[in-house]
């Protein structure tokens, strides 16, 4: 006999060394998944309905995913995947902003806005002005990067939830910044909010006793050529579950206050009322040839 018959004593290496053939990322990867689910499988002692609940589980989470919904995205979020797989793929040393995880709610294109265009299509919330500079690792100002912005409105929620209730495209926008670097926009002050919780990750928590809240934050994407990619958040200081976020993507370096601001010429210069909050926020990339190698190259 060519080949170790399945037994559970030596179940991984068996089942790994039908992998032999596959290319070398494709074996490596495949390899260490069996090794730890076996391992997790003998060290748990699962039993046949816990296995069974646990395919249920996943079945349930392909029936919640459509076009607005990814609840294997949610899934990763909340055990702790994303955030790791974002951490070990943009290892900067300090050169540039730190990264977060994208989120569920990035599922439709920004619309393109001019600096200092409002992307609070309804005017709903604490008015606020953005305000910020996009720069190389040395502080020097990147020329025509792009700053793809979306949030939750005042009430928690982001526009594909609310569909006939807020705008379409609401509290979204790309832009384009100027020669200097920098970039300013009208937006309002962001709530803190639930991830959807009414599928199967939601229910996980709810049997785990997490609860299902994220603080209140701005997403950022920032591109610019020759430039590596930097996917972030601006989470507003004070919020609820800043220390507990249910995605664990809260950075220190990415926390900050919106003071309240009244001055009735600054606010007319960016067609906002007076008073209102604002805040800014810099981003930092590394050139594209200074960024770490992904992982697994």
């Amino acid at each position: 006999m060519d080949h170790e018959l399945f037994s559970e004593e030596r179940s991984a290496e068996v089942v790994a060394a039908s992998f032999a053939s596959a290319p070398p990322r494709l074996r490596e990867l495949l390899t260490s998944l069996v090794t730890h689910l076996h391992a997790f499988v003998k060290e748990t002692g699962l039993t046949a309905q816990e296995w069974e609940q646990g395919i249920a589980f996943l079945t349930a989470a392909g029936h919640k995913c459509d076009d607005v919904r990814q609840e294997f995205i949610l899934l990763s979020d909340v055990l702790g995947v994303s955030m790791l797989v974002e951490t070990i793929n943009h290892r900067t040393a300090g050169g540039s902003t730190e990264s977060t995880v994208t989120g569920p709610f990035h599922v439709v294109a920004s619309p393109s806005r001019a600096l200092g265009d409002s992307i609070s299509l309804d005017g709903k919330g604490e008015p606020c002005l953005v305000t910020g500079q996009v720069t190389g690792p040395d502080g020097e100002p990147v020329p025509g990067a792009s700053v793809d912005v979306w949030q939750a409105s005042a009430d928690g929620f982001y526009d594909v939830q609310q569909p006939g209730i807020q705008p379409e495209r609401n509290l979204r926008g790309l832009f384009t910044v100027d020669a200097d670097g920098r970039f300013w926009f009208n937006t309002i002050v962001p709530r803190y909010y639930p991830i959807p919780d009414d599928g199967p990750v939601g229910g996980m928590l709810h049997a785990a006793g997490r609860h299902p809240f994220r603080p209140a934050h701005v997403h950022f994407i920032v591109t610019a050529p020759g430039h590596q990619t930097v996917t972030t958040h601006l989470f507003v200081a004070g919020s609820p579950y800043i220390d507990s976020d249910a995605v664990f993507g809260v950075k220190e370096s990415l926390v900050r206050s919106f003071p309240l601001v009244n001055d009735p010429a600054r606010a007319a210069e960016h067609g906002l009322p007076n008073p209102f909050r604002t805040v800014h926020f810099d981003v930092r990339l590394l050139r594209a040839q200074d960024a770490p190698a992904p992982a697994g190259d």
